[in-house]
């Protein structure tokens, strides 16, 4: 009798497996045919995860949905999406969607969304500020309207928020979220003054221009007299804005052929002048160029240490590489690829005798540590995976876990979380020096 309970048991927990893989494949093709009349999406494969812009599942589930710069239009159905109710990153940016942006709470697990760019309307989704694990906010773009809530209070974990390039009336709400450090209201309709709260002051006048009615003394935008042009500068340029400045581009190239041949030739030139003072390395990533890191490069920051980061140079190896992530990393669910990680902007924290490292930050807003190894020639290919494997494992209150590594032919990164205090060596000298420091007499 048990071993035919346990045996009923195994067939209904495989029923209700197959019952939810197939939920997901079925809301997948409902969102297709809603927002996909062209048939850009090729969903074809029996294994849905495979399918374009599922870029992973978790246990068989859907957890992170990137559909961008597709085409897509027609509007989003709430009921189809709160099937996959396992999605932790959804991201549609750069699409012609339109309507209003669906009630999202029935995806409890979600941590980052990215709708903007697109054609949405109405006011701010409400339903947002119930998903407590949710970090990450960016809707600029968009002609959104009303007021932003003041219930986006209850979104404790919130890490970025866009809301740029909208048409949102009202106050700024009171933001108070102390891991808050990415902000954009640029260019509403915003009114009033700025809350002075703690968390608020740590951004500029640009987290707010382009609103003529706001003001805020600890922002230097004085009340009650009208921001400079400085100030009413747009943080960020929305795609339309984009549009125009190609289009003046265009029309300055057509009129002055001569001028930009000869920009043309000084930048040939200037472009030899640092191939010879400079090498890199570049290597494949899914077909396509992607720089590796490379010292005194220019992917933008800079510091007490110096500017370094990212490089773009080099010739055609054929090197392929990958960005490996050790269980439990953060790579996945803020949603950061080797490319990403690769554009970000990055200055040099420090050089020692096994290699360099930096900060990079990258468009989402994340922020990791990657030290580039000097010789990556030593040991082989097969040894540095072993040695990286047990240091991934580590887990130490004491020892800042590794969360990714890359290797190549002549490239190996390792990827930390990155921490603000400076460096151990740094804290240790600070607090020598002041345990030896003679008293005044």
């Amino acid at each position: 009798m048990k071993l035919n309970n346990t045996i009923i048991h195994f067939f209904l927990l495989l029923s209700w497996f197959q019952c939810t893989l197939s939920s997901d494949i079925q809301a997948l093709l409902a969102l297709k045919s809603s927002i996909d009349p062209s048939n850009s999406l090729q969903w074809y494969e029996t294994d849905y995860c495979k399918w374009e812009g599922v870029k992973q599942c978790l246990n068989g589930r859907v957890s992170k949905l990137v559909l961008e710069n597709m085409n897509l239009t027609g509007t989003l159905n709430s009921t189809t999406l709160i099937q996959l109710d396992q999605i932790r990153v959804l991201s549609l940016k750069q699409n012609s969607i339109s309507g209003q942006i669906p009630q999202l709470s029935g995806l409890p697990n979600l941590k980052s969304l990215y709708l903007s760019y697109n054609n949405f309307s109405g006011k701010f989704p409400a339903s947002l500020t119930t998903l407590h694990r949710l970090k990450t906010i960016v809707l600029s773009g968009n002609h959104l309207s009303g007021v932003i809530p003041d219930s986006i209070l209850n979104v404790k974990r919130l890490y970025v928020l866009y809301l740029d390039d909208n048409r949102f009336t009202g106050k700024v709400p009171p933001l108070n979220q102390t891991g808050l450090r990415y902000l954009n209201l640029s260019n509403n309709q915003l009114s009033g003054k700025i809350p002075a709260t703690p968390v608020l002051v740590r951004f500029n006048s640009t987290s707010f221009s382009g609103n003529s009615d706001l003001c805020g003394n600890a922002f230097n935008i004085p009340c009650g007299l009208a921001p400079s042009p400085a100030t009413t500068a747009p943080y960020r340029r929305s795609h339309r804005h984009r549009r125009i400045r190609n289009t003046v581009i265009i029309a300055g190239c057509a009129g002055g052929v001569l001028l930009l041949c000869i920009l043309i030739a000084l930048l040939l030139s200037i472009m030899c002048c640092k191939k010879s003072q400079q090498k890199s390395t570049e290597f494949s990533v899914k077909g396509e160029k992607v720089a590796a890191v490379g010292d005194g490069g220019g992917g933008g920051g800079g510091g007490d240490d110096g500017e370094g980061g990212f490089t773009l140079e080099g010739d055609d190896s054929g090197v392929v590489g990958k960005l490996v992530f050790f269980d439990g990393g953060e790579g996945a669910e803020t949603g950061y690829s080797l490319e990403d990680l690769l554009k970000a902007s990055a200055e040099t924290l420090g050089r020692g005798t096994l290699g360099s490292t930096y900060k990079a930050i990258m468009e989402s807003g994340f922020i990791v540590s990657v030290k580039r190894l000097k010789d990556a020639r030593y040991p082989s290919v097969e040894e540095f995976r072993r040695h990286v494997d047990v240091i991934g494992r580590l887990r130490h209150p004491n020892v800042v876990p590794l969360r990714a590594y890359f290797q190549a032919k002549e490239e190996r990164l390792l990827v930390y979380d990155y921490f603000s205090n400076g460096s151990l060596f740094s804290l240790i000298h600070a607090i020598r020096c002041v345990l030896i420091k003679k008293p005044d007499v």
